[in-house]
């Protein structure tokens, strides 16, 4: 059966603006793409000790058999949890089973009707279409503008006494900071001291999605709210594990009251089959590696300030997005010319991803590096040095 003609006209806009996606197949390029930034995918040690582990419980099961709710939520999910909660310094934490599920599950159920959500227009889709399906008030604000911010809630709160005084209406309703500690398309971070002491002002909720930065920053790779002390200021921190943690699914951390509510209101939880026993034991094996394995971090840390040193040296820093984390950033108007200097990079052997609009805003394309503890200085300068001939 043919595919509607409203359907079909969608893909050939698509392909004409030259950002028609497809899937890439597997290649044995320089990894500069990935998101596995401390090498926890291809861990043989982690592989190794998630097996063991199933076996020496006696847990040989392939599937979680339903929903937690039912019949899924086996032993190792509160073992998982409890090391996951005690690790990021969380009264609680609730795996999902992925990041996409636990945004979206968070977003559409814990800000209510007549409740505010200000959140960072760069934040993630699977952020913005948990807060689409909220009957939440939800309003944008300019990137890691946080004196925007402050005009907003202001803005808000004066409004709504307003109503309230003309109306005789209670006008209690709560306010949701949301942002990201590291952002997945520029590779920067917000000011999270100033973001905290905003929300503290005006009692808003403050919730931090760190899916890119598990793994890279800390001592231990707890993600930038620990490294910062500032665990105990934030109401919820969204961690994935398809990242710096190597594996699949995802945690929310907060209070045992939040995990309860989601619990019971989340739908994406709710109403999915959980993961498998051998998902949640990686998980569960990932995190105790990294409470215990501090030498990838340090590699990774020392190739992110290599890089940037590159950068100066050659000349290309004005092309980059001012980042200190694993995600670096070259913008590369157009489409076109950002695909071309990609295929440039891979055929010379470097698995470089170009950025393609409208995944980014038109004029804001990008080739985009992502750094790994097992990238040589070697490869930086070489992948670099192409890419300032590319350019130059």
């Amino acid at each position: 059966m043919k595919l509607p003609k409203t359907l079909q006209e969608k893909l050939r806009q698509r392909e004409a603006n030259n950002a028609l996606r497809s899937l890439p197949v597997a290649n044995n390029l320089v990894d500069f793409a990935s998101n596995d930034y401390i090498g926890f995918a291809h861990n043989e040690t982690i592989f190794h000790a998630a097996h063991h582990y199933l076996l020496e419980n006696n847990i040989k099961t392939n599937g979680a058999t339903g929903s937690r709710l039912l019949s899924g939520n086996h032993q190792l999910y509160s073992t998982a949890e409890d090391f996951i909660a005690r690790f990021h310094q969380s009264e609680a934490a609730l795996i999902f089973n992925s990041g996409y599920d636990a945004n979206v599950g968070f977003f559409s159920s814990v800000p209510l009707r007549n409740d505010l959500i200000l959140y960072d227009e760069l934040c993630h889709a699977s952020i913005r279409d948990g807060i689409q399906i909220s009957k939440a008030r939800s309003f944008k604000f300019p990137h890691n503008d946080l004196e925007e911010l402050e005009k907003q809630i202001e803005k808000f709160n004066i409004s709504s006494a307003q109503f309230a005084s003309g109306s005789g209406q209670h006008s209690t309703f709560n306010i949701y900071i949301v942002t990201e500690s590291v952002f997945s398309m520029d590779g920067d971070c917000p000011n999270l001291e100033e973001l905290v002491q905003l929300a503290e002002k005006y009692n808003a909720y403050l919730v931090l999605d760190e899916a890119h930065a598990l793994g890279v920053f800390g001592e231990k790779g707890q993600g930038l709210t620990q490294h910062l002390g500032l665990q105990n200021k934030v109401f919820a921190r969204i961690m994935t594990f398809g990242k710096g943690l190597g594996c699949h699914g995802a945690a929310i951390l907060g209070s045992q009251e939040l995990k309860k509510y989601l619990v019971n209101f989340a739908r994406s939880f709710i109403y999915t089959t959980g993961l498998s026993p051998h998902s949640v034991a990686t998980i569960l094996v990932a995190y105790q590696h990294l409470a215990k394995e501090q030498k990838a971090l340090q590699l990774l840390k020392a190739n992110i300030v290599f890089f940037n040193q590159e950068k100066v040296r050659l000349g290309l820093k004005p092309l980059f997005v001012y980042s200190k984390s694993a995600i670096q950033c070259a913008i590369i108007p157009g489409n076109e010319k950002v695909k071309s200097i990609a295929t440039q990079l891979q055929q010379k052997g470097f698995d470089v991803k170009p950025i393609l609009s409208p995944t980014v805003p038109e004029g804001q394309e990008r080739l985009r590096f992502c750094l790994h503890s097992y990238n040589s200085e070697t490869e930086i300068t070489q992948v670099l040095e192409l890419l300032a001939t590319s350019v130059f």
